[in-house]
């Protein structure tokens, strides 16, 4: 995902966290809300193409002592995306970080950038005592052009009072502009380590795991709506059972491409079928739900909604029109409804909460996740759903 900048507002206090067998350790990590961004439905739909084109292009080259802890983190404006304060490095600074479910890097700008914003906070190697060069090097490429590339080292990582030894980071002595003119530093991939890119490196989630941070391989993830106050949680080693309605529904993942993938059976407007199963991806780091180009065009038509030719829909803006949109997934249903099927008013015209890529896959991102509770397992692998509370 492309990092654009911004400052945070409002923090959110921690909530309370499901209860566990003794000696669990849980990390909490709370998100807060900032108002002071338009959005853009193109732009969401353009990054997250950016992100699942086929011509991306890898290359190889506090404490806490009882496991629990909290870092405040931002919902960009209209639920653009989600980021929190990550400290790296000893004395650390503290960097805001994308935390991203359909990647697996963690990278962020450092003082060795050209071309960085000066507005985003860099990270220093030369004021880290736990600095460790590595001696590899990394670069990605996306299918828009825009570019980024450094050099891998590893350093201590800081959530919320849980501290990482000897986490594998990748510095950026490059950036486009796309990346440096938005509101993080960085990203903070949460995806399996299959997809990193430089391979055989350890994700910040084998690190928590292996080293004794959080007793369960698992993290839920609650992310808030600007209509309702913003912010929401992501706890790694748990989950929050306040913050959705009746039982988790469990869920099978394909992670053969090193994503959350699942099986969306059926989907359904007001009772009627409007489309076949697919597969879709689980991804916290994109903002639209991207539907693949039938499924998405027979949900515009059943809303009469009017295709912009870029991947967006217009929809009607009178919600007493619209009905929710509801997915079979597994034993259950889980519903986008209808506060969220607009996602941006612009004059008169509301751009809808979905859109469509040429992809034979979804892409299901925040539209869907801030209306239902996420629990990630990396082990097994799984998810479980429920509708937020």
């Amino acid at each position: 995902m492309k990092f654009t900048l911004i400052s945070s507002c409002v923090a959110l206090a921690i909530m309370a966290v499901e209860a566990a067998p003794s000696g669990d350790k849980k990390l909490s990590i709370p998100l807060t809300i900032n108002s002071d961004y338009t959005p853009s439905a193109k732009n969401s739909i353009q990054k997250a193409i950016a992100k699942y084109s086929k011509h991306r292009i890898v290359s190889n080259n506090g404490t806490s002592t009882d496991g629990v802890g909290s870092v405040p983190m931002t919902d960009y404006s209209y639920d653009v995306e989600y980021y929190g304060e990550v400290t790296v490095g000893t004395p650390g600074i503290k960097l805001r970080l994308d935390f991203d479910t359909g990647s697996s890097d963690l990278w962020f700008a450092s003082t060795l950038c050209t071309g960085c914003s000066r507005s985003q906070n860099k990270y220093n190697p030369n004021q880290s005592s736990t600095y460790a060069a590595d001696g590899r090097t990394w670069s990605i490429s996306y299918g828009d052009g825009s570019t980024a590339s450094g050099i891998l080292a590893t350093d201590t990582v800081t959530l919320g009072g849980l501290k990482i030894k000897q986490q594998t980071i990748e510095l950026a002595k490059r950036e486009s502009s796309s990346f440096s003119s938005g509101p993080n530093d960085g990203l903070l991939g949460l995806g399996f380590n299959t997809i990193t890119t430089v391979r055989g490196i350890k994700t910040p989630m084998d690190n928590l795991i292996s080293q004794g941070l959080i007793s369960q391989p698992i993290f839920g993830v609650y992310l808030g709506k600007k209509s309702t106050g913003g912010g929401g949680e992501y706890i790694f080693g748990g989950y929050d059972s306040s913050k959705f309605k009746g039982s988790l529904t469990t869920i099978p993942v394909d992670n053969s491409n090193g994503w959350y993938g699942i099986t969306v059976k059926g989907t359904t407007i007001n009772g009627v079928s409007v489309g076949s199963s697919f597969t879709g991806i689980l991804d916290t780091g994109t903002t639209l739900l991207i539907l693949p180009n039938k499924i998405a065009a027979a949900v515009a038509r059943a809303y009469g909604a009017t295709d912009n030719y870029d991947g967006t829909y217009t929809i009607s803006c009178d919600t007493t029109r619209l009905k929710p949109l509801v997915f079979s997934i597994g034993s259950s249903t889980f519903q986008v409804p209808v506060d969220s099927l607009i996602f941006q008013k612009v004059g008169s015209r509301c751009y809808a909460g979905f859109g469509y890529a040429d992809y034979d896959f979804a892409i299901i991102g925040d539209t869907f996740l801030k209306n239902n509770y996420v629990v990630f397992n990396q082990k097994v692998p799984q998810v479980q759903i429920a509708p937020i509370a």
